[in-house]
């Protein structure tokens, strides 16, 4: 566990141990679909740090450190699949809209924290929410989130506590180069509609459509607006 967040004092203490057990078993768990974070699990490259609350900034200062220091990690290792997984103690009963609106607090704080450090957005994908060719940056690093929370109409997005994955889009590019994306996709894909009986109908590739409207895992609208923007253009 990071010490960072180890030795964050909080309002009501939290079981950083239980937290990462949590989601391990979770991950572990045999229909679990993304086989992407069951070979991070696998290989030591799952990162799972902890916050008090998903509706609290108290953990930002922390987590965006931890994003500084994951992005420093690729750019000297770039091998191999990985993510960073903030696990919240609560709340445990937001619906899909409170979570949504919660998830996108905690990410605009963060980005919010990236522009103030000085951190430039990543160069190869857009700050724009709307663009097709959206992501997240930290550290220079580009990201794309999927947020777990155990109120989740889908069953591939459901976990104990609310969760936010940060997965380093550049990782998947470089599956595209080597040819595996496609076949990763599909065995993804195949696993999450013998989970729910159907295949989750806000995913799309980069470029087709923007990404921001699979973060929360609700099924949004065509006229959803992303409350997002980066502080560097505004």
């Amino acid at each position: 566990m990071p010490e960072a967040l180890k030795t964050t004092g909080r309002p009501d203490g939290v079981d950083h141990a239980k937290l990462e057990r949590s989601l391990r078993a979770h991950v572990s768990q045999h229909d679990f679909p993304c086989v992407g974070a069951k070979s991070a699990l696998a290989t030591g490259k799952l990162n799972i740090v902890t916050g008090w609350s998903l509706t609290s900034a108290w953990d930002d200062v922390a987590i965006h450190h931890q994003l500084l220091d994951w992005s420093q990690q690729y750019l000297r290792d770039p091998g191999g699949l990985r993510s960073l997984a903030v696990v919240f103690s609560g709340p445990v009963d937001l619906d899909e809209a409170a979570f949504e609106k919660a998830m996108w607090e905690r990410l605009q704080s963060l980005t919010d924290k990236d522009g103030w450090r000085g951190q430039p957005y990543n160069p190869d994908v857009s700050s724009d929410p709307g663009d097709p060719h959206f992501s997240l940056s930290f550290g220079t690093q580009a990201y794309f989130v999927v947020g777990l929370h155990p109120n989740a109409s889908r069953q591939a997005r459901r976990a104990p506590y609310p969760t936010l994955v940060f997965n380093l889009h550049d990782q998947f590019e470089r599956l595209r180069e080597e040819q595996k994306y496609e076949r990763m996709r599909k065995t993804i894909l195949k696993r999450d509609e013998q989970l729910d009986g159907s295949i989750n109908p806000m995913l799309a590739r980069h470029g087709e459509a923007s990404e921001a409207r699979q973060y929360s895992g609700r099924k949004v609208d065509a006229d959803w607006q992303c409350p997002f923007s980066d502080p560097r253009t505004r």
